[in-house]
């Protein structure tokens, strides 16, 4: 498998709040399915860095939606 890195922000709210405990029931997930290698958050710049593991691009793309869209 080849390694990607990915950059999302994102915007905090109150809805964005209340998706933060199934949101890390699924990275906890994939990071214990060794998809995901490292996962960075910093809300004060509202970004999220993730290296992750994948068969190419579009396989890291398709992950990268459902973590960016929980």
């Amino acid at each position: 498998m080849k390694k990607f890195q990915a950059t999302i922000h994102f915007e905090m709210d109150d809805d964005f709040m209340s998706l933060i405990p199934s949101h890390r029931v699924y990275i906890n997930s994939l990071i214990e399915k060794g998809i995901i290698d490292q996962y960075v958050v910093s809300m004060e710049t509202q970004r999220l860095w993730i290296t992750m593991s994948g068969e190419d691009k579009a396989d890291v793309e398709k992950e990268t939606e459902k973590i960016s869209r929980p």
